[in-house]
């Protein structure tokens, strides 16, 4: 194959492209497939000589497309959103064309620029303080772990750097059980283990409670132990809890701890003025990460992580050596120093298409139909006495029961979910309350409608009466 050849097959991706997502909503959500089904449809050995591109693009459509669950889907509430926007899938396109290493600004300073003024754009789009600057990372779990890692090297004045966090004192690190799990990953990839993350009591309505996290620092204190962060979240992935963030803030900046705030999904809502009192006291952060794939229409990956001293982290993360020189310039911007790879993607790319090509406007209005269509399905699901709202909506986040009278609420709900993705004409995906089974119902693929969303209730009331006299108590 050469570009001869590719322009011809590009042309004809993107009109398979164009055929997939205007089809979607003829396809079941969640792949209707086995566990191994696709591997044994592949040759077991690779080929010896090429293959025509015609036989390839045709096992392509044989293959691919059913095996997949479509993320793109309309009536895909599963997770969150993971979205791709046609601006964002052009730029991605061009820049999977350019294919630069990014790491330097020598190896791609258009890139580096781009990145730095995209995420000026997005600050002041979420209306974050001008002293915040930042990066775009892969995902926001390697935003939370470059966190945890200059928290780590913070607090032991950054001789961990050198000598590493053996023969001292315990780090402790600080965050509430409704924080993701990237969070319990972090800690074990920087060291500091699994048991030095402590889970922060929470209020009743599940954001972290600042006097039981003041009380844990002071008594790490007392116990000899290193407190080093507070890890605190504005939209938790399970029922979209949110942490007080300026009351956290003020008792971990009195402890003198670096704070970092986990907004991977809610952050996309802050292009609403209406919604960050969310977050309110964000700008006392140190570190701030949201996803723009989770709202905004840009494609997985980047996550961008807002700093408001980016030196610490530099610090912790950056390494210079002789062959990475930007001879000449020796205070550029080299975005590898704030993250851990050193290959890196032109991610910038995509948002300033998708920022120029929607606009905030835009974006906010998609924003605001699926918080609205979100809280409209839950006051549906509320005048339905077989069903239990189990956490009322935050932003498009509620949790929900099948709970007839006299039922077993948690062993019904997962029955009724396993019967809704089989039958495949949407897609959840459940989380443990309080220890109940509960089905997550979260909106926000960018081609969704308000159909799309009320196809929830329809199809859930609809199984569920296949299901009654079941799991009956006696």
């Amino acid at each position: 194959m050469n570009h001869d050849d590719l322009r011809h097959w590009s042309k004809r991706a993107a009109d398979w492209t164009h055929a997939y997502h205007t089809g979607l909503r003829d396809r079941p959500v969640r792949a209707q497939t086995t566990p191994g089904a696709t591997a044994a449809r592949l040759p077991d050995h690779p080929p010896e000589q090429p293959e025509d591109l015609e036989a390839i693009f045709a096992d392509f459509e044989a293959i691919v497309p059913d095996a997949m669950t479509h993320w793109q889907h309309p009536r895909f509430f599963a997770y969150f959103p993971s979205n791709a926007a046609p601006a964002s899938m052009l730029a991605e396109q061009l820049t999977n064309a350019i294919s630069a290493m990014c790491m330097l600004w020598q190896t791609s300073p258009a890139a580096t620029e781009i990145e730095q003024v995209m995420v000026q754009w997005l600050r002041q789009a979420l209306g974050l303080a001008p002293h915040f600057t930042g990066t775009i990372h892969d995902s926001a779990t390697t935003c939370t772990l470059s966190a945890v890692i200059t928290m780590r090297d913070r607090a032991t004045g950054w001789d961990s750097v050198q000598n590493g966090i053996t023969g001292r004192a315990p780090i402790r690190i600080y965050a509430s059980a409704q924080t993701h799990s990237s969070i319990d990953k972090s800690v074990r990839l920087a060291g500091i283990g699994q048991g030095n993350l402590v889970k922060v009591a929470t209020e009743p309505d599940f954001g972290m409670d600042p006097a039981a996290l003041d009380a844990a620092i002071r008594a790490d204190l007392q116990a000899g132990l290193l407190p080093a962060g507070v890890v605190l979240c504005t939209g938790g992935t399970s029922i979209g809890a949110c942490d007080p963030i300026a009351a956290c803030l003020e008792v971990a900046k009195r402890h003198g701890l670096y704070a970092h705030v986990d907004a991977a999904w809610a952050g996309n809502a802050m292009i609403c003025p209406e919604f960050r009192h969310l977050w309110e006291g964000v700008d006392g952060a140190d570190s701030v990460v949201f996803n723009p794939y989770k709202g905004l229409g840009a494609q997985f990956d980047g996550a961008v992580q807002f700093l408001a001293d980016p030196a610490p982290q530099i610090r912790s993360m950056g390494l210079r050596p002789d062959y990475l020189q930007t001879l000449g310039h020796e205070d550029i911007t080299n975005f590898n120093e704030w993250t851990v790879p050193l290959g890196r993607r032109f991610r910038a790319l995509k948002l300033w298409f998708l920022l120029r090509a929607y606009g905030l406007e835009g974006l906010r209005e998609k924003m605001r139909n699926h918080i609205a269509w979100t809280a409209e399905l839950a006051d549906k699901f509320r005048t339905n006495p077989d069903f239990r709202i189990t956490t009322e909506p935050c932003l498009a986040l509620f949790t929900f029961q099948y709970a007839p009278a006299d039922a077993d609420a948690d062993a019904l709900t997962e029955r009724l979910l396993k019967r809704i993705n089989d039958d495949g004409r949407i897609y959840l995906t459940q989380t443990t309350h309080e220890g109940r089974f509960v089905i997550r119902m979260t909106a926000g693929t960018f081609d969704c409608t308000r159909e799309d969303v009320m196809t929830v209730y329809d199809v859930a009331t609809e199984l569920a009466q296949t299901l009654q006299g079941s799991f009956i108590r006696p």
